[in-house]
């Protein structure tokens, strides 16, 4: 048995198929004419962006938020990054195929070197928009011919584009040498149905170059040339997950309660507009987070309050009456925005980053909050501080929160006084104070990838220390309970943000410690919803 990383749920018995990469080696040129191969370049940006229509239109097809994927690298087409690095490498003569790689293999390290696994695996997205311009300049049809039968395919790696046109009709499943657990690729991949495996690493390469295999993707396994009690295995086990999905979609519309009348909210993680028909149709109560930092690191520069107002105001009008948690700009570390100007540092995750920015650059914290207040009328906000290690911090946050609604309300610009206040607890340091700063917030909201990252000193992106990252931990539970604790004495609700939101075999004890909110991915709702509601 092999084995990778569990990335699409569900089990597949079919023939292995190796989806072959064209050639898009690049040879480097130079005492080009910079006009010439500035054309040349252009045409090909534009053969590309009619591809990515093309793709986007056969995605929405299916999946709006699939087809969201092709937007986002048209987008990138346009990113001046991008366009600066490849016109620089033009101007000095080189050839575009050149220009291309360089500047897309340089943007890739960019986001590989990141922390937040979310921003690593957009690598991937600049590799497929660097593939496609190369591929197009290179004269290399668009095109991959696949079996007219089930199979499950093989690559070294498997880009957005490409995961598009696997038919579910005509593919199985897919395992990878290489890829994470969020990338666009394997989203497309729970969306369209299909399991995966990616990171098998050396493991790929001991399979076979045909034949028949067996792959589950909520263990990781694959079982290359399965004799016939491992086929009737895995064929059980597609048949169990094909009905527990079906079972499942009678929860997503449920009320989350537990059999002793404990009410929960099952809410969605958000990144932006394009997620928001996701968590109505799986039947979120609300948002728990929005990371609103996204807003920033699409944007060339700092947004401006009226560009953020219009994101809010469609977001809580679209969501209302359910509550949206929006999270205050969490930029730093592994997240950067260039205009920003933040300097490396040697311990970025512990460095200047969140609220820290936001204290000392009130500039850019009081635009936000001015467009937060702004939108609070057109539904139900909850605003979230995050990264709090002082009460000095929440402190000074409510002066300047009180600051803001008095230029508001001396401007006549109205805004809703029911808008709560609460902050994440992601630190020990908070965790540990939790009795002292609920005192001073309406909500906690407790953001367990940092929390575990932090409480027990292991890197969740250090793949040599993966076993050490465990949000089980007693440790992680023994904070939890008391941030639980402090926060029901003073009278607040808590809630979870983070990735073990989504454990239901974490589920009873975030009831037995009286959880009042957990916020996953929109997919993951209904599972969510239906441990609740089976817990005793």
């Amino acid at each position: 048995m092999l084995k990778g990383i569990a990335a699409s749920a569900g089990a597949a018995v079919a023939q292995l198929f190796y989806l072959e990469e064209p050639d898009l080696s690049v040879t480097r040129e130079t005492g080009l004419d910079p006009a010439q191969q500035h054309q040349r370049y252009d045409q090909a940006a534009s053969q590309a962006i009619r591809e990515l229509d093309g793709l986007y239109e056969k995605a929405r097809a299916t999946d709006e938020n699939v087809a969201q994927v092709f937007d986002i690298h048209r987008m990138m087409l346009e990113d001046p990054d991008l366009i600066d690095g490849i016109d620089g490498l033009l101007d000095e003569g080189y050839n575009a195929e050149y220009a291309v790689r360089e500047t897309a293999d340089s943007l890739a390290a960019m986001f590989k070197s990141m922390d937040d696994e979310y921003m690593q695996a957009r690598a991937a997205d600049v590799m497929d928009v660097g593939n496609r311009l190369i591929r197009v300049l290179k004269g290399i049809p668009d095109a991959a011919d696949f079996p007219d039968e089930p199979v499950i395919v093989a690559a070294v790696d498997l880009l957005p584009s490409q995961t598009v046109r696997l038919d579910k009709n005509h593919v199985a499943g897919f395992v990878t040498k290489l890829g994470s657990s969020t990338s666009h690729s394997v989203i497309l991949a729970r969306t369209l149905g299909i399991p995966c495996i990616v990171g098998m690493g050396d493991d790929y390469d001991k399979l076979p170059r045909s034949g028949l295999v067996a792959i589950d993707g909520s263990t990781g396994e694959v079982a290359p040339q399965p004799d016939e009690a491992t086929r009737a295995e895995f064929i059980r086990r597609r048949a169990a997950f094909l009905a527990d999905q079906a079972a499942l979609e009678a929860y997503k519309d449920r009320k989350a309660i537990t059999k002793s009348g404990h009410k929960v909210l099952v809410c969605a993680n958000i990144g932006g507009l394009k997620d928001i028909d996701a968590v109505i149709a799986r039947g979120g109560a609300g948002v728990g987070l929005f990371r609103s930092e996204f807003i920033y690191l699409d944007s060339p520069d700092f947004p401006t309050e009226q560009a953020q107002f219009e994101i809010y105001k469609e977001v809580l009008s679209r969501l209302a009456p359910r509550p949206v948690v929006v999270r205050t700009l969490d930029l730093g570390s592994d997240k950067q925005a260039p205009y920003f100007g933040i300097e490396g540092e040697e311990n970025p995750a512990m460095g200047y980053r969140a609220i820290r920015i936001c204290l000392k650059q009130p500039e850019i914290f009081r635009t936000q909050l001015r467009a937060l207040l702004r939108a609070s009328v057109y539904g139900k906000l909850n605003i979230m501080f995050p990264m709090i290690t002082h009460l000095e911090q929440v402190l000074e946050i409510k002066t300047i929160v009180n600051q803001v609604r008095q230029e508001l309300d001396k401007e006549g610009i109205p805004y809703s006084k029911d808008v709560e206040y609460g902050i994440m607890i992601e630190t020990p340091a908070a965790a540990v104070m939790a009795d002292v700063l609920a005192k001073e917030v309406d909500f906690f909201s407790i953001g367990t990838n940092d929390l575990t990252q932090y409480t027990l000193a292991a890197d969740r992106m250090n793949a040599n220390i993966s076993n050490l990252f465990d949000s089980g931990h007693p440790a992680i539970l023994r904070l939890i309970e008391r941030t639980a604790k402090a926060a029901h004495d003073a009278g607040i609700w808590v809630g979870i943000c983070g990735e073990s939101a989504a454990n239901t075999a974490l589920t009873t004890f975030y009831m037995s410690v009286g959880i009042d909110e957990l916020s996953v991915s929109a997919a993951s709702i209904p599972a969510v919803k239906r441990a609740v509601i089976e817990c005793d």
